[in-house]
């Protein structure tokens, strides 16, 4: 995927955000930011997630990629939601020897659904749970050629009047087959979710994404993240969009894996 049709793709999101009715956005900075922070929300948006991993390999160099992730929840009836999620990752991979250069393209594409209660319980919490697909879409020899398939489960708190919205995101995908380029895989992916908001749809939070790598060796499974970040609602014309930056060092890795890293969100939001 080239730069251009990245930038065709968030010119469209900014010029259908422009056109969005007044009426439509109505909620405060303070609600906006806990819908933004909740991946169970009845909420259309498409986030664009900037990574840079620097240290990465054995000549220590910085991994780019842009996860660009339409979120899409449907309504089975009253009671009852499916919430989609779709990420797309471009990734340009660093030269791991001299002389090597680096590589650029489209990573394997997940998609996720999730069946969700339409509302929360009394206590603010809420739950979904069902499958993530992996994709064999890469270019360039960024993924793995075979397709995968595994539970994915959410859960969230976030009690009305509370400043704190906690929960956890997990899933496992496994390699369906092994015989196409990359072989078996079996990834395990836990993101704990902690935020804390303060007046004006400002908010300081930990969104770390702890990883598995269950066919590696035992030194070479985990990747455990550990930071912070700060995030902002603000608008674009009357259309809401959330914005944060984090900074994440890995305190363990596998071999040539990144040593620590920056994330950076745009967040486009479609509130009904």
């Amino acid at each position: 995927m080239q730069p251009n049709f990245i930038m065709t793709l968030v010119a469209a999101v900014v010029a259908t955000f422009a056109a969005s009715p007044a009426s439509a956005i109505e909620l405060s900075p303070e609600q906006l930011a806990r819908i933004a922070q909740n991946p169970l929300a009845n909420v259309i948006s498409v986030p664009f997630q900037y990574n840079a991993n620097f240290d990465v390999g054995p000549l220590n160099r910085r991994q780019d990629i842009l996860n660009i992730s339409p979120v899409v929840p449907f309504a089975l009836n009253n009671e009852w939601n499916v919430i989609t999620r779709t990420v797309i990752p471009i990734v340009r991979q660093p030269e791991f020897f001299p002389g090597q250069g680096s590589r650029s393209g489209v990573g394997d594409i997940q998609f996720s659904a999730f069946l969700s209660p339409g509302k929360p319980d009394a206590g603010g919490l809420i739950w979904g749970a069902g499958a993530v697909v992996q994709t064999p879409t890469d270019s360039n020899g960024l993924g793995n050629k075979n397709w995968g398939l595994g539970p994915t489960l959410a859960v969230i708190k976030m009690e009305p009047g509370d400043p704190w919205v906690m929960g956890v995101l997990i899933n496992n995908v496994t390699a369906l087959t092994s015989n196409e380029r990359g072989g078996r895989y079996n990834n395990f992916l836990l993101q704990p979710i902690l935020s804390y908001n303060l007046p004006g749809g400002t908010y300081i939070n930990t969104v770390p994404m702890i990883t598995a790598n269950w066919e590696a060796p035992s030194s070479q499974k985990w990747t455990v993240p550990v930071g912070m970040g700060v995030g902002q609602i603000f608008h674009i014309g009357p259309a809401p969009v959330n914005a944060q930056i984090g900074m994440y060092y890995n305190a363990v890795r596998p071999d040539n894996a990144a040593r620590w890293q920056v994330r950076a969100q745009v967040q486009f939001m479609f509130p009904k």
